[in-house]
């Protein structure tokens, strides 16, 4: 802060409001909680600005543009305390509850899912409308994470309008260029005037931002490879087209954008709780299917291959990647299938290859299953080994279906229990537990541990490439709900080939 501030805990300010504690701050102002002396039990925000030179006449604009505004996900202004003789100013708010989405997307990551995305950009969507259709039309020019509050009923409210500004068509172009690095449409930079596509620009680097972990704020090539794969396939569309550098490309409006957003919820039978937005659209987008182990020896290398396998038998195109800490189980498979020494060569060269309609990808990176997203595939398998907090939990966590192995012996029911309680802070929602050779005992006790009905046991299979039918019958009930009705290919015959 250039300035300090002029409030201090228990303070009273302008005879009226009495100071509580600073909520934030930024740039050229604080923002303090106020008790009402004369309205007992309310509670305010109050805004204070430095206010020398043209920054009291910001200010106040700023103020009297905000008392015009009604919206349910706007801040009401109720009073505005002029320049002091040191030159601060202070703006009387509402006082919203909450966590600002930056906080929220740092502290419960896993809580900014797909639903929750849609619902933001929404909402937003419904503001900036308002806002563009006020007299005179409003830019808002600042669309940030930090400037949007998440309320305990999940609600937004649009914050922090110190650099918005009424669209003058009059104008070429704008005489100051603000807004935040990562989120500014590139206009705002220089060569043009901000408009209300400015603001739908910054809508669509705050959502990209969102569905991609917070790795990027606009559009580069390959794209689609890089956000969430359970982002629905239009909300992908509309978040390229409100990235488009030309202001002419994007939406023209925010009515259109949300118009293009909206997905009817997915009516859920009587009992099942809320409606979800998250519909799978088959053959539409790759579908990813994560398998983690509770512990080491409980089979997930063994599983991932039967499901890649089972997945292929029934007309699939389908990726298994190794992403396992301890590879090596792919190479032999190469090994067990090469023979002469040119293929050998061949193998040592290549990662990849091609067994029973499968191709394989051994010791990935998550940069190459990044790739495999914007392919060709219907279904990715990953072979995440055994489950430790590093980077292969992000990809479980991120999947279409994650997929728990556990031991089927009753010495290490205790596994997928521990795993669980290190995992509590995550939604839990999609997640498949299977358990290779367990009794029907142990299923119904792990399914009453923890509360789903998700849990499956899988018979023995000694060999994971071959079929067999009281296999395809479970595999059949796990992926029930990914899988269309499809013929069988025929059988096989053992051969590998290296692409």
């Amino acid at each position: 802060m250039a300035f300090p501030t002029t409030l201090h805990e228990g303070m009273i300010l302008d005879d009226r409001y009495q100071i509580v504690r600073r909520l934030g701050h930024g740039g050229m102002s604080q923002v303090y909680l106020a008790h009402d002396l004369k309205l007992p039990g309310k509670e305010w925000a109050i805004k204070e600005t430095i206010a020398i030179s043209n920054k009291y006449r910001e200010a106040a604009a700023e103020a009297a543009m905000l008392t015009t505004l009604s919206h349910p996900f706007l801040p009401r202004i109720v009073d505005f305390i002029n320049g002091d003789e040191v030159g601060y100013t202070y703006m009387v708010m509402d006082y919203i509850r909450g966590e600002t989405l930056e906080e929220k997307f740092r502290t419960h990551p896993e809580q900014v899912d797909v639903p929750f995305i849609l619902r933001c950009g929404d909402q937003l969507l419904r503001v900036l409308e308002y806002l563009h259709q006020h007299e005179p039309p409003i830019v808002f020019r600042d669309m940030k994470p930090s400037n949007v509050m998440i309320t305990p009923d999940g609600d937004v409210r649009l914050i922090d309008f110190g650099i918005a500004r009424t669209f003058k068509p009059e104008e070429s172009q704008d005489t100051i260029k603000l807004g935040t690095v990562g989120f500014a449409a590139p206009e705002q930079y220089g060569g043009g005037q901000t408009d209300h596509r400015s603001d739908l620009y910054g809508l669509g680097a705050l959502l990209l931002y969102l569905a991609t972990g917070g790795m990027y704020s606009e559009w580069l090539a390959g794209m689609e490879g890089l956000i969430r794969t359970d982002m629905p396939q239009h909300a992908v569309q509309v978040l390229q087209r409100l990235l488009q550098p030309d202001p002419s490309h994007r939406f023209q409006s925010a009515s259109e954008a949300r118009q293009a957003l909206y997905v009817k919820p997915l009516q859920r039978s009587h009992g099942q709780g809320r409606a979800s937005t998250q519909i799978i659209q088959w053959n539409k987008t790759t579908q990813v299917i994560a398998l983690l182990g509770a512990s080491s020896g409980t089979g997930t290398t063994h599983t991932a291959i039967m499901l890649a396998h089972y997945l292929a038998r029934m007309n699939h195109t389908v990726a298994l990647v190794e992403m396992n800490s301890d590879p090596g189980a792919f190479a032999r498979i190469q090994q067990v299938a090469v023979t002469g020494m040119n293929e050998q060569q061949r193998l040592r060269e290549s990662r990849q290859f091609e067994l029973e309609g499968v191709h394989y990808w051994r010791e990935a990176a998550r940069a190459e299953v990044v790739s495999l997203l914007s392919g060709s595939y219907q279904f990715i398998v990953l072979d995440l080994g055994r489950y430790r907090q590093n980077d292969r939990l992000e990809e479980f966590l991120r999947a279409d279906m994650p997929i728990i192995i556990g031991s089927g012996a009753e010495w290490r029911y205790q596994d997928v229990i521990e795993m669980m309680t290190a995992l509590k802070q995550y939604s839990r929602e999609k997640w498949h537990y299977c358990l290779p050779l367990a009794q029907d005992e142990a299923v119904r006790r792990l399914r009453k541990e923890l509360a789903t009905d998700q849990v499956y046991a899988l018979p023995w299979q000694p060999d994971p490439f071959d079929e067999d039918e009281d296999i395809a019958m479970q595999l059949a009930v796990l992926l029930q709900r990914y899988l269309p009705i499809v013929r069988k290919k025929r059988k096989f015959r053992f051969g590998l080939q290296l692409f």
